[in-house]
């Protein structure tokens, strides 16, 4: 899977939490400053092209639609994460963003319950 630069990562956040939208309404989502309408079309057309998002022609404008879910994107992105920069330790990742957070006990044992819960439901 290819990856999204930031740029497009911003927009297919939108998009992600619209479902499906025509650019007009993606810009409308952005904070102050807004991007230029041409620039968030520009952009979609660059997402359409990586196979990231399609597009529905709806008279003079177009619905863009994911073709991959957020949690598919974000699960690609972690586990490239995990095996370019801690060899695949999850142990190692999950040590790094402990200290790096200064996380402390409690919010390590949540950790522990929820990845507890999401396994067995898993089951």
């Amino acid at each position: 899977m290819k990856q999204m630069t930031k740029a497009e990562e911003q927009v297919m956040q939108i998009l992600w939490d619209l479902n499906e939208s025509n650019v007009r309404n993606i810009v409308d989502k952005f904070d102050l400053p807004k991007p230029a309408y041409t620039t968030v079309a520009t952009v979609l057309k660059v997402l359409e092209k990586k196979g990231f998002v399609t597009n529905i022609p709806q008279g003079k404008t177009h619905l863009f639609v994911p073709k991959i879910t957020k949690e598919e994107y974000s699960g690609q992105q972690m586990g490239s994460l995990l095996q370019n920069y801690f060899n695949g330790s999850f142990s190692k990742m999950a040590s790094f963003f402990a200290k790096e957070n200064n996380l402390s006990i409690s919010d390590l044992e949540e950790m522990i319950e929820i990845t507890k819960k999401e396994i067995n439901k898993d089951k």
